[in-house]
């Protein structure tokens, strides 16, 4: 099997793209299908283990990919990251700074360290990888940067840090759209919903029945899936969205809309997407 991605074979290639946090979830799952179109992709992570994993699977779909061990949260890891890629490749066309992390906790429960490791690996490491991926190549050649986000719109209890850093990479997003649009660059964001991707499985026991039941806060009904997500931003990589910058798509099927005031009605009609071949249900799902 392949990935059945919705897009014309051969979209991105020849092209280089980077991709952080590609060694797992959703990352992973843009990984495959940029590969699938064409790209060289090139994984970026702290663990070599899960990149090499995710660089052999798509060496036997037929893709071609390679990995940089990086703390994105260190200016000089990332610019010698990125001085690596070029060295290797010669150019870099598209970014998609998806490395992220957190954990869940109240706000009185978040201690100085935790709060800054979490902004560190959000909002910070995303500006440092997309300032050198810019300063290095893009600046001189144009592209696109594809920056992560999450529904953080009407705040993010029991992850205030992680909404504090999300919200500043929309500001970001923004901001970079406009100061690098001179360059032919493009920047643009997702913010997916609840998507099932490997990243449910690392909360806590107590939290399972709630992430079970997420569905039921969702107007289609559902939790999406990592493909959902990966066209996304495929989208906004590719020459149809050459006049989008500065915008962040939310994928969370409507979940950030209206008030709980509005009772959601029941259905099941809404079918997802999901061409990715080697995706796989994160375990809190499988007690359902």
């Amino acid at each position: 099997m392949s990935y059945d991605s919705v897009y014309k074979p051969g979209l991105f290639a020849e092209q280089t793209i980077l991709v952080t946090g590609g060694g797992s979830g959703i990352g992973r799952c843009v990984a495959h299908e940029l590969a699938h179109l064409g790209a060289h992709v090139v994984l970026v992570g702290r663990k070599q283990d899960k990149l090499e994993a995710t660089c052999g699977e798509i060496a036997e779909d037929g893709g071609s990919a390679s990995w940089q061990v990086c703390d994105i949260r260190d200016e000089v890891s990332v610019q010698g990251m990125v001085k690596a890629v070029l060295a290797e490749r010669g150019r870099i066309h598209h970014l998609v700074n998806n490395a992220g992390g957190q954990f869940p906790a109240p706000l009185i429960g978040i201690n100085q360290k935790g709060f800054e490791t979490v902004v560190r690996t959000n909002l910070v490491g995303g500006f440092l990888v997309a300032k050198e991926v810019y300063l290095q190549s893009l600046s001189k050649h144009g592209g696109a940067i594809v920056n992560m986000l999450a529904d953080m719109w009407g705040g993010m209890p029991g992850m205030g840090h992680s909404g504090a850093a999300r919200a500043g990479m929309d500001n970001f997003t923004k901001t970079a759209a406009y100061e690098w649009g001179h360059a032919g660059v493009r920047v643009n964001a997702v913010a997916p919903g609840w998507i099932a991707s490997s990243g449910m499985d690392t909360y806590p026991e107590s939290m399972k029945a709630m992430i079970r039941g997420l569905k039921d806060h969702v107007p289609l009904q559902r939790i999406g899936t990592e493909s959902e997500v990966a066209s996304a931003i495929v989208f906004l990589l590719s020459p149809g969205a050459n006049f989008i910058s500065g915008n962040t798509i939310r994928i969370d099927g409507a979940a950030s809309q209206g008030t709980r005031a509005w009772t959601l009605g029941k259905g099941d009609t809404s079918q997802p997407y999901d061409g990715f071949h080697r995706a796989y249900l994160p375990d809190v799902f499988k007690e359902d």
